[in-house]
């Protein structure tokens, strides 16, 4: 063959895989990865530091550029918010990370949008979006239990799970998810319920799904309010009001209700054994508490279950609101939010039903 006629041939070869490629790369979702640091991010000293390591250390670029299978799933981009473990997370932190996913969402050159995070305070961030960001696109919280580093690391693939399942159109309309060790957990529901183990994060009601090589597989479908159907909107915040949390045990003390009353708080959390039971002891400070406008929240400590209203405590007769099945983090998370439309104990009660 003649070199110019071998040339044109080559070219040609060249740029019909150059088209097939744009071709690809077009029918492929659009994905951003929102990067906050956490153990995903994090190094140990060797391959056997599977709990002993430091956070928040690898940037979003390095986690992106060292799994390149993402590719053939989505168009990925990548952008640091944060690089912080997740238990030092502020309530400043929360607001500018739901206002930087808020603004993504409404973007038409992206389909779904994954967030890195530390598995401390992951569901607590996960709830936050799920009641203030208004979008039916996927928004997927993922986070590892080892560091990269590590043998059996679990962090690339929950990330490429993560990618997969916010490109994903089945993933619209079912609010903020979390997916790790291979499940596809609600993020209202979930919690961490063991502290050094790959499968630490599950729900009382059960996942969502599962994601297996690329595939989801739903079983069931939030049914509390969320994002598109919440009556709160992270567009209109500035800031969320100070809630704590104050926890029941055997020999309590009304110290830190005591403590608490005074700080400035709009709202306190009882996180009660049991029924979300109060001891007699520390009900006269939490009546003053109430007394001195601070909302009064009763939660469980307890993993499973839910706390029913008047049965521990007299709630109508003290004017307390009780946090159904929410832990005492997650029922922080709503009270902050919740705080922000609406003092009123009745409505705040509304409102712990409905989310």
């Amino acid at each position: 063959m003649h070199f110019s006629s071998r040339f044109r041939a080559l070219a040609a070869g060249a740029a019909l895989i150059a088209a097939s490629a744009i071709a690809q790369a077009q029918s492929l979702p659009n994905v951003v990865i929102l990067a906050t640091g956490g153990t995903i991010a994090g190094a140990g000293a060797s391959a056997v530091n599977s709990a002993t390591y430091a956070a928040a250390k690898v940037g979003v670029d390095k986690l992106i550029a060292g799994l390149p299978e993402l590719s053939k799933v989505a168009n990925v981009r990548g952008e640091q918010v944060f690089q912080v473990a997740s238990e030092s997370l502020t309530n400043d932190n929360l607001v500018t990370l739901a206002k930087r996913v808020s603004a993504l969402s409404k973007q038409p050159d992206v389909d779904g949008i994954v967030i890195t995070h530390g598995t401390d305070t992951v569901e607590e961030t996960a709830y936050f979006l799920t009641l203030t960001v208004h979008t039916n696109k996927p928004i997927v919280m993922v986070a590892s239990m080892r560091p990269g580093t590590a043998l059996s690391a679990d962090g690339a693939l929950n990330l490429y799970d993560a990618v997969s399942v916010a490109g994903s159109k089945d993933a619209m309309g079912k609010g903020v998810l979390l997916t790790m060790n291979d499940s596809i957990e609600s993020g209202r529901d979930v919690s961490k319920n063991f502290n050094i183990k790959p499968s630490a994060f599950t729900s009382q009601w059960g996942s969502l799904g599962m994601v297996v090589e690329g595939k989801n597989y739903w079983f069931r479908a939030p049914v509390k309010r969320h994002t598109m159907n919440s009556e709160f909107d992270i567009d209109t915040m500035t800031a969320v009001p100070p809630v704590e949390i104050a926890m029941g045990y055997e020999g309590v003390a009304s110290t830190a209700i005591d403590a608490l009353g005074k700080s400035g708080i709009k709202a306190l959390i009882h996180g009660g054994p049991g029924n979300g039971s109060v001891a007699d002891r520390i009900v006269p400070s939490l009546q003053k508490v109430r007394a001195d406008g601070i909302v009064v929240i009763r939660s469980s400590r307890v993993p499973d279950g839910f706390v029913i209203r008047n049965a521990e405590q007299p709630d109508d007769k003290y004017d307390w609101v009780v946090a159904h099945d929410l832990r005492p983090q997650k029922a922080r998370i709503l009270a902050m939010v919740a705080l922000t439309k609406t003092s009123d104990t009745k409505e705040l009660q509304r409102i712990f039903w409905e989310y």
